[in-house]
């Protein structure tokens, strides 16, 4: 067992956005970033500045956001051949996002130099050395990620380590091997990792794909041979087979084999932000994951349940609080109950001694998991959920009914309007208004309606909304999940809600918004 300090480089906002079917928005990358340095990873790799807009514009934003443990990093290439440095477009782009640390992906492999650069192998040691040299007279730290290393070293093990020198020679501050192919095994990662931290003093780092199954294998295989840092992504997120599953590597790295790495501090995170994650890239999660699965710690009748009563570590590697899960055992009532009060706690809800959550309250947390909602990405709604039952929480506003029209004209322009009828201590407010769809239309009427009793939820405003079908076999009758961000001058929150009916599941977290955004100013008036 070592003590051997392992930093976690995260690239979800890069490598994990080239899974087939994500595609985060500006919002999705600053909030998942936000979420990250919440898990203490040392590096978030924001992007690739000057390849799109959205890249240049989340670096000029993540300033604003003030990351209390992590540093952001921006990813490039070396510059381009027959090109001066200060000409190329792209290095100009790493060097105006003002990321902390610039990532520079270079050709390590000689198949590569000499087929997709199209030059010759000492020309491409020249780019290398060039462009670290120039980023570094810049003022950054520079990593370099080493393309294609494990099967460069096995044709030309010269060559492939004539490119680490290179960069070594130009002041990289750390050597990233990189199994791009992913199909590397734990042995030749060992043994590779080794004969390279044996050949260099320069800190090395290892970013594994998992297209043979064995990215978290290989990481911690290298990891064991020297390696110091390791990349990956959020629930393994990544081009093809997917990346290094960082949900599995940190707890094994920090409760298994022992090192030291910052996000061990908060592993109590761990199943909340992976959940995060994956709702915010509208995928379903996947429930018997390594330690953040609903089923991870999930314990059905028989001989298992009886050991469970006696010892939880007849049938459990670890304390699911540990990671931030729960244990499920799936015929008696503490189903549920731990997860309660760990996001109590981590929401700052004291849950005293003599507050004890009704077998009712228990039921409806239960009911409406079953239904299909999850709270990790809408703790707005969980905690209105809590503090209702706490009796903290009543409701601002009731709905007395509301209609949504929609036509289509002869120019086969769409008009959706809405009419709402709200009371507020007593008081009807009927009114109506338009939208470009049924739930904004919604959206626009219920705000309107409120506006003159709570002035306050003018400052606020949607900033996000995702639907994702929870039984695809149901057809056009199928249950829907609604998670809603809204945010308003200095806050964000998420809220949720489920039906067969997407306009319900939609009023349910927008009436969930609204509802937290005034719980949470009227605590703080009252406060």
């Amino acid at each position: 067992m070592s003590a051997r300090r392992i930093t976690i480089y995260d690239t979800t906002l890069r490598d994990g956005a080239q899974t087939v079917g994500i595609s985060f928005s500006l919002a999705d990358k600053i909030g998942i970033a936000r979420a990250l340095d919440r898990l203490r990873v040392d590096y978030i790799e924001g992007g690739w500045p000057g390849s799109n807009p959205k890249d240049d514009l989340f670096f000029k934003e993540i300033k604003k956001a003030d990351l209390a443990n992590s540093r952001i990093a921006a990813f490039g290439s070396t510059k381009r051949p027959n090109t001066g440095i200060r000409e190329d477009p792209f290095i100009r782009s790493l060097v105006d996002s003002g990321a902390d640390v610039i990532t520079v992906v270079a050709k390590t492999w000689d198949f590569h130099v000499t087929t997709a650069l199209d030059i010759g192998l000492d020309d491409n040691l020249v780019l290398i050395r060039e462009t670290v040299s120039y980023l570094k007279d810049s003022g950054f730290e520079v990593f370099l990620d080493a393309e294609h290393f494990f099967d460069a070293y096995k044709n030309n093990r010269e060559y492939a380590l004539k490119t680490l020198e290179s960069a070594i020679g130009a002041g990289a501050d750390m050597i990233v091997l990189c199994d791009t192919n992913g199909g590397t095994l734990p042995h030749d990662a060992q043994s590779i990792t080794d004969a390279v931290v044996k050949k260099i003093k320069t800190p090395v780092g290892v970013h594994f794909h998992n297209d043979a199954g064995t990215a978290e294998a290989n990481s911690m295989a290298s990891v064991l041979a020297g390696a110091v840092s390791v990349q990956g992504t959020i629930n393994g997120y990544g081009e093809r087979c997917g990346n290094c599953n960082l949900i599995t590597i940190i707890p094994n790295l920090a409760l298994k084999m022992g090192y030291s790495c910052s996000a061990a501090d908060s592993l109590g995170h761990l199943t909340e932000i992976s959940r995060y994650v994956s709702e915010t890239a509208n995928l379903s999660h996947n429930e018997r994951a390594p330690y953040v699965g609903d089923n991870s710690f999930a314990h059905k009748g028989g001989i298992h349940v009886s050991a469970m009563q006696k010892d939880t570590r007849s049938y459990e590697h670890i304390s699911p609080e540990m990671v931030g899960n729960r244990r499920k055992v799936l015929i008696s009532e503490l189903s549920g109950k731990s997860n309660i009060e760990f996001k109590a706690k981590e929401l700052g809800i004291d849950l005293k001694d003599s507050v004890v959550l009704p077998k009712d309250i228990l039921k409806k947390i239960k009911m409406l998991e079953d239904q299909g909602f999850q709270f990790e990405a809408a703790e707005g709604s969980f905690e209105l959920l809590i503090r209702e039952a706490t009796g903290e929480y009543v409701p601002f506003f009731n709905l007395k009914g509301f209609r949504v029209i929609t036509e289509m004209s002869e120019t086969e322009e769409l008009y959706c309007e809405a009419t709402i009828k709200v009371e507020v201590d007593g008081r009807i407010e009927h009114t109506a208004a338009n939208g470009n769809g049924p739930v904004a239309a919604l959206d626009n009427a219920l705000r309107k309606a409120l506006e003159k009793f709570y002035p306050e939820i003018k400052e606020m405003h949607l900033s996000d909304y995702k639907v994702r079908v929870l039984n695809e076999k149901g057809g056009t009758g199928a249950m829907v999940r609604v998670l809603v961000d809204q945010k308003n001058n200095t806050d964000h929150w998420g809220t949720v809600g489920v039906s067969t009916n997407i306009i319900e599941a939609s009023w349910q977290a927008m009436v969930d918004g609204i509802e937290y955004m005034l719980f949470k100013r009227k605590a703080r008036n009252d406060g």
